[in-house]
């Protein structure tokens, strides 16, 4: 099993949400559009969850 890093092909930031896509094999933009409604809800602090993956996600190889 590869591990998770943060994409260099689909990033629109830092490259996190797309380094989950390809690691699952999910489309990168509907993972998007599933992160920013999660994210827009009171109960997921998003942006905070987002800089933590950040911080832990390997660097693209």
């Amino acid at each position: 099993m590869k591990n998770i890093h943060r994409s260099l092909n689909n990033r629109v930031f830092a490259g996190v949400i797309g380094g989950l896509a390809e690691h699952w094999g999910w489309n990168p933009t509907l993972a998007r559009v599933i992160f920013v409604l999660l994210a827009i809800t009171p109960a997921f602090p998003g942006l905070i969850a987002y800089l933590i993956l950040w911080m832990i996600m390997g660097n693209p190889a």
